[in-house]
């Protein structure tokens, strides 16, 4: 009988799961709606009953790993998360485990993509590696001595809302000048419009309405040369590479991974950044570094994540 754990990651509009291997292969997929679930119960109960019905008679379920947004990994609860149908303290671990009677482990949705790279991943050889992950906003999962680091609260590694320019643009958080605000696919968006306002330069991001515009897009003008989208990537591959030199700073990892849509700009994000740093960094940490994309495919990223957490708890 195959032994197999669940994956579950947690998003505001769609819970997606499936059924892992220990060698990192999704044997079984689905997701169900979450905002179809505002009571938390039913929820729960939708969810279990999901994955059991993956479940066959030749796999063995051993635990479920769960990513979600302000997720506490110490105390396996969803606190005050802004994006979710359910408010306060969420004992999530707890009411799993009653439904699918085997154990549950919980963390926030970058950290799982971290232990993901460290199980699955780029990082399986190593023992000190920062992932970002570079979607709407700007998550992060930091691993020091092969172990997430977690913090006195489990909220610790938010390099996503450490401040990079003082007083700068309002952040989701509440706070301003966040690091998410510029290193970011919305970010990026933010940049392109704010250029298109200062400046006269000649671009076809002109003719695409501002709620139409996207990362994608403005890296595929980039890739041609249009000046707006050139200096908008090389600003956010800037703010980037700042952030990433903090962190360095603090942690000296042997890579730092980039995940995510904006990953996808390949290397009119990744060269930029590379030289940023290796430029700015301090002299001691020149060539230290590696900065690499993940070495897990996005397709299933999030449930290989999730999966790998549970893994990891069992060794």
């Amino acid at each position: 009988m195959k032994q197999v754990v669940a994956g579950v990651d947690i998003g505001g509009t769609n819970t997606i799961f499936g059924l892992t291997d220990r060698e990192g292969r999704v044997i079984a997929e689905n997701r169900i709606l979450t905002r179809d679930y505002p009571d938390i119960n039913d929820f729960v109960t939708a969810l279990s009953d999901a994955i059991l019905k993956l479940v066959t008679k030749e796999v063995e379920l051993l635990g479920i790993g769960i990513g979600a947004p302000n997720a506490h990994y110490y105390k396996g609860t969803i606190e005050l998360a802004p994006n979710l149908p359910w408010k306060g303290i969420v004992p999530l671990a707890e009411m799993m485990k009653k439904k699918s009677r085997v154990p549950v482990v919980v963390t926030n949705d970058a950290n799982a993509a971290a232990v993901g790279e460290m199980v699955f991943g780029g990082a399986k050889e190593m023992r000190n590696f920062i992932v970002l992950t570079l979607g709407t906003g700007l998550g992060s999962g930091i691993v020091i001595n092969g172990e997430v680091l977690y913090g006195h609260t489990a909220f610790a590694g938010e390099l996503g809302h450490t401040t990079v320019v003082p007083g700068g643009r309002e952040c989701g958080c509440g706070k301003l000048g966040c690091l998410e605000t510029y290193a970011s696919a919305s970010g990026l968006v933010k940049t392109v419009s704010q250029l298109m306002c200062d400046s006269r330069d000649n671009s076809v991001l002109r003719d695409i309405a501002p709620s139409a515009l996207t990362s994608k897009i403005i890296a595929e003008a980039a890739a041609k040369n249009d000046p707006i989208a050139v200096k908008a990537m090389n600003y956010t591959a800037e703010m980037l590479g700042f952030g990433i030199i903090n962190a360095i700073v603090f942690s000296s990892p042997e890579a730092v991974f980039l995940f995510g849509g904006l990953t996808k700009a390949g290397e009119i994000l990744f060269r930029p950044v590379r030289e940023y740093v290796e430029k700015n960094v301090m002299p001691v940490f020149r060539g230290t570094v590696k900065i690499l994309p993940s070495g897990i495919s996005e397709s299933n990223a999030a449930v290989l994540g999730a999966a790998a957490l549970a893994w990891n708890e069992m060794k």
